[in-house]
């Protein structure tokens, strides 16, 4: 994943109601949601979910799909994977980790209160 691409993602989740879209879509998995469904779910109005829903399009996040007169939105697992992917690509300092490892900062790293 590129750069641009990344900042751009992380814009678009960088507020409160699309980052609550997208856990959402994330949450419904494959069978995605409804415009209407999601503004109910949430709590924004229609208006206000259709710049949110355009912003997280426009960074990738998300897919749009009509179905007969509904349009059905859905998370974009692979760019969310890649997003990941670059935000943790050399963790711990460069050394494999599994999924349970936790990574610590060195103890001369580390700033007491």
């Amino acid at each position: 994943m590129q750069a641009t691409s990344v900042v751009e993602a992380l814009g678009a989740l960088a507020q409160e109601h699309r980052l609550a879209v997208f856990r959402q879509l994330v949450q419904a998995g494959d069978r995605g949601m409804a415009a209407g469904a999601l503004a109910e779910a949430l709590g924004i109005p229609n208006s206000s979910l259709s710049f949110h829903l355009a912003q997280l399009r426009n960074a990738g996040l998300i897919l749009q799909e009509r179905q007969h007169r509904s349009l059905i939105y859905r998370a974009n697992y692979p760019a969310m994977n890649g997003l990941l992917v670059y935000l943790t690509e050399n963790c711990c300092a460069g050394a494999g980790c599994d999924a349970g490892a936790v990574c610590e900062t060195p103890a001369q790293e580390r700033k007491s209160a």
